[in-house]
C-alpha cells in the first residue's frame, strides 16, 4: 500500500514540507551554476560522476541521466553492423555473455551497448516524463527513455577496439589491398536471472545524445520461475525457528525441506508499482524504474536447535529446487558466546565492465571477506544496518543485491536495519523528506527482509543472541517522545535482563556522532538530544551507526564530551572497564560498499580512531568481554581493535 503522511511537530527548519522547499531551491541553484560552468566530455568512470550534487548521498551519475534523453534510431547507412551475443540458448540463471560489434566503420569512444529487460520495453523517447524524474535533483529540461537500462558498457572497454586490432575487411580494391575495412569490439555482461527476457542494444552518440543502431533478438531465461536468492533470518532469541525467503517467478506456493525429512509451505507476496510512492511528480520506482519483482516466498522453519547445523533447500517439483545449502543457527540468547559481523551501507557493484545505477564499488571486496569468514563456520550471525541494496527506486538492482549476498545470507542469520535510502520519500511517513528511497518507501525491503517487527512499515526489533541484547531502530521513522518508536525502545532497553545478556548494543543507521566533513547533513541533533539521554538511562555499552561512509569510533561518549577514555591492556588493546560504566562507545561502519567519506581534517577529542577504508567489523562478545574489530576488506588485515570489559 502507498505509506501515508504523518507530520512532526517540529520548528519550521524541520518541518518537512519546509524541507521540500528548501531542497528545491538548493537544486535549482546548483543547476543553475552547474549550466553556467565548461563541462568535461570525459566519460570514464562515468558511475561515480555526478551532477548537481551537494554530497554523495544525493549523486547523479551520467548513467542516472539516460533517461532524461532523446532517443531516436541512428542515420546510419553501414550495412556492415551487427550485434551479436554467444549464445543461441535460455539463459542460465547466472552467466557471463559476450557481446559482440562488428562492422564499425570508425572506432569512437562513442559507441556503446545496454542492457534492457524485459525487452519489449521501449526506449524510445517519451516526451511526458520530463517532469518524472526533477525529484532525483536534475533539473534539466531534457527528454527521457521510457524504461531504464539494467546496465551498460563502452566498446571501447574492449582494449582492442579504438585501434581496431580486431578487423575484418569487407570489400577489395582492384589492386587486391582492402578499401572497406570494419572493426569489432567484444565486450563481457554478468547476466543473472531476473525472470524477464532481455536484449541488447547499440547506441552511437555516447551517454549524452544517444541514438539507436542495432538490438539483438530477446533472450529469454531458460527457468524463469527458479527459486532463487534464499537468505535466513532469526525470528526469536530463543534460535529454535529461523526464517526462509527466496524469489520466484511463480506464485504457486513452494516449500523448504530441512532437517531430517521436514517440510513447511511458503507464504507468497508480491508488490506492484501502485505500491510505491510517488504523487503528482512520479517516482522511479513507480514509472521508469520499475522491475516486476516476481514473487517472495517465505517460509519459518522450526524445531531446530541453537548453535548447531542444519541443511535446506527450497522450491517444488514444479519450479525446481535450490541447491541443498547448510546454515549454522545462531546461539540463543542467554548463553555464554556470540561471534558477529556487522556493517551498513553496503549495496553493490556489477562483477563486469559495466556502469549501472548507483554503483558501491567497496561492495565486492566486503561480501568476498565476509564470505571467506562465514566458510569457517566460526560467524554465528550478521547486521547490516541500513543502506541495503541502494536500489531506490530501479527494482532489478535488488535481485542483483540478494545473488551478491547469497553466499553470506544463506548460510547465518542475516539481520537488518532501515535506512534513508530504503524509506525515505516526500509525503510518506518517514521523518525525512528526501527522494532517497527513489519511491520504494521501504515496500521492497520489508518485502526482502522480513524482520521480527510489530507490523509493516515499523521496522524496530529486538533480538538476544549469545549474551547480547540487541536494539535495532529506524531512523527514519518517529523518535521524538511520545513517538510509538520512543515508547518502544524506552521500555526494550529498560527491560533487559542484564545477568541474562549482560550486553546491550544499539543499532540504527543515521549516526549521532561523526568527524566526517558530511558532518552537517548527517547528524540530526534532534535526534541526539531526545534519543541519547536513553543510552545512559539504560546502560548501553555498545552504539553502531552506519550512513556516514568510513569508520570511527569515539570514547565513552555522552553530549559532546567524553565520560571515559579506554586504557591499553597487556597486548596494547584499547580497553573499556565498564563494570565502573560510564557512557557508551559508539561506532560508525558504514564503510561496506559506497564511495568512502572524507574526515575533517581535526579530529574532535571524543575520535578516538577514524579510517576511510572498505571493510567490516567483527564483534566477538563473552560474558565478560566484547571484542570489537574493524577489518580491511582487501587486505582482510585489522586495521582497529578495542574491547570492552564487565569483571
Amino acid at each position: 500500500m502507498k505509506r501515508t503522511s504523518k507530520t512532526m511537530s517540529l520548528p519550521t527548519f524541520f518541518n518537512p514540507k519546509f524541507l521540500i522547499i528548501f531542497t528545491i531551491k538548493i537544486y535549482i541553484l546548483s543547476s543553475t551554476i552547474s549550466n553556467a560552468l565548461p563541462t568535461s566530455s570525459s566519460l570514464s568512470n562515468v558511475q561515480f560522476e555526478a551532477e548537481n550534487s551537494h554530497n554523495n548521498e544525493h549523486e547523479i551519475p551520467l548513467f542516472r541521466k539516460l533517461n532524461r534523453r532523446h532517443l531516436i534510431d541512428c542515420l546510419s547507412s553501414n550495412p556492415y553492423l551487427q550485434i551479436s551475443v554467444n549464445t543461441s540458448s535460455r539463459l542460465s540463471n547466472e552467466q557471463y555473455i559476450n557481446v559482440t560489434v562488428s562492422g564499425i566503420s570508425r572506432p569512437s569512444d562513442k559507441y556503446w551497448v545496454a542492457m534492457v529487460s524485459p525487452s519489449h520495453s521501449s526506449v524510445k523517447y517519451c516526451p511526458l516524463n520530463t517532469l518524472l524524474y526533477k525529484q532525483t535533483g536534475d533539473l534539466s529540461n531534457l527528454p527521457l527513455l521510457c524504461h531504464y537500462p539494467v546496465k551498460a558498457a563502452f566498446l571501447k572497454n574492449d582494449p582492442d577496439f579504438l585501434t581496431c586490432k580486431k578487423s575484418e575487411c569487407k570489400k577489395q580494391g582492384a589492386n587486391g589491398s582492402c578499401s572497406t575495412k570494419t572493426c569489432t569490439s567484444s565486450i563481457i555482461f554478468h547476466v543473472i536471472n531476473i525472470r524477464t527476457d532481455i536484449e541488447f542494444v547499440l547506441f552511437d552518440n555516447g551517454f549524452n545524445a544517444p541514438c539507436i543502431l542495432k538490438r539483438t533478438t530477446p533472450l529469454p531465461f531458460a527457468t524463469p520461475n527458479k527459486p532463487l536468492y534464499g537468505h535466513i533470518s532469526s525470528v526469536n532469541s530463543a534460535a529454535t525457528s529461523m526464517r526462509v525467503t527466496w524469489v520466484s517467478g511463480s506464485m504457486e506456493s513452494q516449500q523448504v525441506q530441512y532437517g531430517n525429512g521436514k517440510s513447511v509451505t511458503s507464504n507468497v507476496s508480491t508488490f506492484t508499482q501502485d505500491d510505491m510512492c510517488g504523487g503528482i511528480v512520479k517516482s522511479p520506482a513507480e514509472d521508469f524504474g520499475w522491475h516486476d519483482p516476481g514473487y517472495i516466498h517465505t517460509a519459518v522453519i522450526t524445531g531446530l536447535q541453537a548453535s548447531a547445523k542444519f541443511s535446506y533447500k527450497y522450491g517444488s517439483g514444479a519450479v525446481g529446487w535450490s541447491d541443498e545449502v547448510q546454515f549454522r543457527t545462531p546461539p540463543a540468547g542467554g548463553s555464554d558466546e556470540l561471534m558477529f559481523l556487522a556493517f551498513g551501507d553496503m549495496g553493490k557493484a556489477p562483477r563486469d565492465s559495466t556502469v549501472e545505477h548507483y554503483i558501491q564499488p567497496g561492495s565486492l571486496s566486503v561480501v568476498d571477506a565476509m564470505a571467506e569468514e562465514v566458510a569457517t563456520g566460526k560467524v554465528d550471525s550478521i547486521f547490516h544496518i541500513g543502506d541495503i541494496s541502494y536500489a531506490t527506486g530501479f527494482l532489478v538492482e535488488w535481485d542483483y543485491f540478494l545473488h551478491l549476498i547469497t553466499p553470506l545470507a544463506s548460510r547465518v542469520s542475516y539481520m537488518t536495519a532501515i535506512g534513508n535510502h530504503e524509506r525515505d520519500y516526500a509525503d510518506s511517513g518517514s521523518v525525512y523528506p528526501t527522494p532517497d528511497s527513489g519511491g520504494e518507501c521501504g515496500v521492497p525491503y520489508e518485502s526482502y527482509f522480513q524482520m521480527p517487527t510489530s507490523l509493516k512499515d515499523k521496522p524496530w526489533y529486538s533480538i538476544e543472541q549469545g549474551p547480547v541484547h540487541f536494539t535495532v531502530i529506524s531512523t527514519e521513522h518517529k523518535w521524538t517522545p511520545g513517538s510509538e518508536q520512543y515508547n518502544w525502545m524506552k521500555s526494550d532497553m529498560a527491560s533487559v535482563n542484564r545477568t541474562r545478556t549482560p550486553w546491550l548494543i544499539f543499532n540504527g543507521h543515521r549516526p549521532m556522532y561523526t568527524s566526517a566533513k558530511s558532518a552537517l547533513v548527517s547528524v540530526d541533533l534532534l535526534f541526539v538530544t531526545f534519543v541519547e539521554p536513553l543510552l545512559l538511562q539504560n546502560k548501553v555499552d555498545l552504539v553502531l551507526f552506519g550512513h556516514v561512509h568510513n569508520y570511527e569510533r569515539t570514547c565513552a561518549l555522552y553530549k559532546g564530551k567524553c565520560k571515559a577514555k579506554p586504557v591499553k591492556d597487556a597486548n596494547g588493546v584499547d580497553t573499556f572497564n565498564n563494570s565502573n560504566y560510564a557512557a557508551p562507545v559508539q561506532a560508525v561502519i558504514g564503510m561496506a560498499g559506497f564511495t568512502l567519506d572524507e574526515f575533517s581534517p581535526i579530529a574532535p577529542d571524543w575520535s578516538l580512531k577514524r579510517i576511510s577504508k572498505f571493510g567490516y567489523s567483527r564483534i566477538h562478545a563473552k560474558r565478560e568481554e566484547l571484542n570489537f574489530e574493524f577489518v580491511d576488506s582487501n587486505t582482510r588485515q585489522i586495521e582497529d581493535s578495542f574491547r570492552i570489559i564487565k569483571k
